[in-house]
């Protein structure tokens, strides 16, 4: 994992002057004609934000994800800690930091919008000491969020009791994550979100809105089953979408109905199918590859085709709906 800080933009600097180090990068990227963050504006951070990389993680992978925090942080200017295990077999015993910042204008002249990094290498016979490490690299009177990616065990995850039990948000991702790692008896499970579920927005919003226009007792009436078949790459959200589904055909006054989730090799992203003992129809296909997608639905009030946008949420967009929404 040393690779991965090593990997990282920013520079060394010792643990025990993180702030004063990063107060002087501050100073001299002005003093250098830089954009900086001025004295007043409170280094112009809303949230405090942890991202931990497991030990699943690559080099690549954290240089990608690391990117996507300076995007979401351009519209939710934060104050970023990283944390980079070492693996358990290393004979390391010191930690090792490094700092990095950005600054952005905004639309204005005075928005000016900032993140501010902290990287953090830590060998296991520091664990212990790390959540105090990263109680004081935090900027203080701002709330917490915590993304652990690509962790090996929710057990040891479940170790980190300060930011579990901080954070206003976990952020998880039900797709490389342990296959507990959801259901897992986290300290504050309401606090636990989904990036898998905040991706799906854009296609959940979709289907939504195509069904609003219908009455719910038309939607559910002579219901019998639901089949939802889709692309390996898209298995956690199409798990995702048979729970919402089923959800939110209940509130229509549906009994509970069987959602059968199927994986196939080839053809498009998803095809949703509504099976009814009446005439009805429902049919819906998304395809992410090209953005386009299809309502096919006839309940009632005769026959509709709407071809429609199919997508998922990037990125930074996701860790923006999972934290706050």
């Amino acid at each position: 994992m040393s690779e991965i800080f090593n990997a990282l933009p920013g520079i060394e600097v010792p643990v025990g002057s993180i702030k004063k180090s990063m107060t002087k990068m501050w100073d001299d990227t002005s003093a250098a004609g830089g954009v900086a963050p001025s004295h007043d504006a409170a280094k112009a951070t809303q949230v405090n934000f942890v991202v931990q990389f497991g030990l699943h993680t690559t080099v690549e992978d954290a240089r990608e994800q690391f990117q996507t925090a300076v995007r979401f942080s351009r519209r939710y200017p934060c104050r970023v800690v990283v944390l980079c295990p070492m693996p358990d077999e290393s004979t390391a015993t010191e930690m090792r930091a490094k700092i990095y910042g950005e600054c952005h204008l905004g639309k204005s002249k005075g928005d000016t919008r900032c993140c501010e990094f902290v990287m953090l290498n830590y060998p296991f016979s520091a664990r212990p000491f790390v959540e105090n490490q990263v109680s004081i690299c935090l900027s203080t009177d701002l709330p917490l969020y915590y993304w652990p990616h690509r962790f090996v065990s929710s057990a040891r995850i479940s170790q980190f009791q300060y930011l579990l039990n901080r954070s206003q948000r976990v952020i998880l991702d039900s797709a490389i994550t342990p296959t507990d790692a959801i259901s897992f008896p986290w300290p504050k499970p309401e606090t636990v979100r989904d990036l898998a579920h905040a991706r799906l927005l854009p296609v959940r919003q979709s289907i939504a809105q195509f069904l609003s226009a219908y009455p719910p007792a038309m939607i559910v009436d002579g219901l019998k089953g639901i089949t939802l078949v889709h692309q390996p790459a898209v298995a956690a959200e199409a798990r995702v979408l048979s729970k919402w589904l089923g959800d939110r055909l209940a509130d229509c006054g549906s009994f509970p109905v069987a959602v059968d989730v199927r994986e196939r090799t080839g053809g498009i992203s998803f095809e949703l199918d509504f099976i009814y003992d009446n005439p009805h129809r429902f049919h819906w296909s998304g395809d992410l590859a090209h953005g386009s997608g299809k309502f096919e639905a006839d309940l009632g009030s005769g026959k509709t085709t709407l071809p429609t946008a199919v997508s998922l949420l990037s990125p930074e967009a996701a860790l923006g709906e999972a934290m706050f929404f």
